[in-house]
């Protein structure tokens, strides 16, 4: 849907690149041409996932692997290193690199909750205040975007460590999109609704009857698409828009206001049926 151009002379780094939504987001970016560091933990799976966006890329697209953990500070700054290297600068920055598991928060370890906390919240914050260094040194604007959730201001019951984690990354959005706004560095965050990926989508969902119930949430009727995602994450970091920041953009077909109003269940009984139900209840003259 963008112009092959839309993307050209950025360098784009996204951490957690090598599947999912940060595959899907790093092929847009090289479709639209612009120059792409990927990260993740596994090198295999960043060749892959290197091949895949090598294919889709337009003129003046590129793509990079390197392997990190993005809990590790000194893996980080290593990282951001080897783009400007490869690429002469990082542009923008996506936090997408994330973990998360469902458990009753009466059985959760310290490390189950460490484990999820440091990959999402601290290695945000990492590789947020990394690239800011980097755009700050070479006095250039930029734009960093973090994939969060909408349980990130509702919180969720069964993922106290993700809640708490993607509640913090949108403060951190908010904070660095104010502090860092003098320097034209646009801070900005999505929240997908379920979008069904290799992994972690099944992991989310315990039972054939939790998918069906979390579908039956969503007024639109289905789950959302990576590229639709991508699509976002294209326009977010792009110069058409260069007067947003510090914003949270929602993309969940409706799932998380339905689930806030209190009549909004009625949305699924047949319309008819319930007409003929208010009708009822109407005082008789």
């Amino acid at each position: 849907m963008f112009d092959s151009r839309t993307l050209t002379g950025h360098s784009i780094l996204v951490t957690g690149g090598g599947s999912g939504l940060g595959l899907a987001m790093a092929s847009a970016f090289a479709a639209c041409g612009a120059k792409v560091t990927i990260a993740g933990r596994r090198a295999d799976r960043l060749a892959g996932a290197a091949e895949q966006i090598r294919a889709g890329a337009r003129e003046g697209g590129e793509v990079e692997t390197f392997a990190a953990d993005v809990r590790e500070p000194e893996q980080v700054k290593a990282l951001v290193a080897r783009a400007v290297e490869r690429f002469g600068k990082v542009d923008e920055l996506v936090n997408n690199a994330a973990g998360n598991f469902l458990v009753p928060a009466e059985d959760l370890t310290p490390n189950g909750f460490d484990a999820v906390v440091r990959t999402v919240l601290h290695g945000s914050v990492y590789c947020s205040l990394e690239v800011g260094r980097h755009l700050l040194d070479r006095k250039a604007p930029g734009a960093i975007l973090s994939i969060v959730t909408t349980y990130a201001w509702t919180g969720t019951a069964f993922a106290l460590p993700s809640a708490c984690a993607k509640a913090g990354v949108l403060a951190m959005t908010r904070s660095l999109a104010v502090e860092w706004g003098h320097a034209g560095i646009r801070v900005n965050a999505i929240a997908p609704g379920p979008i069904p990926t290799e992994g972690a989508f099944s992991r989310l969902m315990a039972s054939p009857e939790a998918e069906k119930n979390a579908l039956a949430r969503i007024p639109l009727g289905r789950f959302g698409r990576k590229e639709e995602i991508a699509n976002l994450a294209v326009f977010l970091l792009s110069d058409l828009c260069p007067y947003q920041t510090g914003d949270c953009v929602t993309m969940d077909g409706g799932e998380w206001i339905a689930g806030a109003g209190e009549f909004s269940d009625y949305r699924k009984v047949p319309r008819e049926s319930f007409k003929a139900a208010l009708a009822a209840m109407r005082p008789k003259k």
